[in-house]
């Protein structure tokens, strides 16, 4: 088991509690909807916008790359900054009038970047994924996000097990105290992470299923995606050597597209 039981049973937890969180927030703006901080949708077809999101994905991970291959922590920290402000802003705006959404998430990215501890980092993170769902799941139908989980697994297992960029980018990000992702310090100097897209990308699905099938959020079957993912990560923990890094979304989105069988399976039934 690569973690013990607890942190284990910890990381799981945030996990499904970002999934539920966002999609809550994905359920609250709609596409109908208007944004805070009069945030627009990137227009996009929703069988193509796939490949927009993959392309992005790419250039933002080389862009990080440049700045850690460089040393410009203080530009990666501004945009880190930013990044945390307009997702904790658009999540909060949900539960709360915007402008105190607005105070609020300035503290906590402040926090969150210059007082770093493990309590306000993945406090924040239950928050942060809720917004780029509430962005990005209304451009994408089950075959445009199938097809995304399919090419983000790929290139996981390509970044973690052959060119290892994804494992040098990650130990950077933990070094600068601006990881994206779940961080559990355990033990004497052991740290347990799990990757700010593992918990993105099951929730982008979650939510193109639950808006698909048209679920509501008291619909057990909403919950089927983030429960399978879960599952596929304990699978991932509960097999994984304590000394390796793995690449999680392969197993993800295995679970993700397990779900989806069952969701059909119940719509059949």
């Amino acid at each position: 088991m690569k973690h013990t039981l607890k942190v284990t049973l910890i990381i799981l937890g945030i996990f499904l509690l970002a999934q539920m969180v966002g999609l809550y927030v994905t359920d609250h703006f709609s596409p109908q909807e208007e944004l805070p901080l009069n945030i627009e949708r990137p227009e996009v077809s929703e069988t193509g916008s796939f490949f927009t999101l993959f392309i992005f994905i790419l250039l933002a991970t080389a862009l990080a790359l440049l700045l850690i291959k460089f040393a410009l922590f203080k530009i990666w920290k501004f945009w880190f900054l930013l990044s945390v402000f307009f997702t904790l802003t658009v999540t909060w705006s949900a539960f709360m009038w915007e402008w105190l959404a607005i105070v609020l998430a300035i503290i906590f990215a402040l926090l969150k970047i210059f007082k770093p501890n493990p309590w306000i980092h993945n406090f924040t993170e239950v928050f942060i994924y809720g917004a780029l769902a509430a962005i990005f799941v209304p451009m994408l139908n089950l075959l445009s996000v199938s097809l995304l989980l399919i090419l983000i697994s790929v290139y996981d297992y390509i970044a973690v097990r052959r060119t290892k960029h994804m494992i040098k980018l990650a130990k950077s990000q933990s070094k600068a105290n601006i990881f994206a992702g779940i961080l559990i310090p355990y033990g004497k100097k052991k740290v347990a992470m799990l990757g700010g897209g593992d918990i993105g990308f099951p929730l982008l699905f979650g939510g193109v299923v639950m808006k698909t099938f048209g679920f509501g959020l008291l619909d057990p079957r909403t919950y089927i995606v983030p429960l399978f993912a879960a599952l596929a990560l304990f699978y991932l923990f509960y097999t994984a050597d304590k000394k390796k890094f793995y690449p999680a979304m392969p197993y993800v989105a295995a679970g993700c597209f397990i779900a989806l069988a069952l969701v059909y399976l119940i719509q059949f039934f």
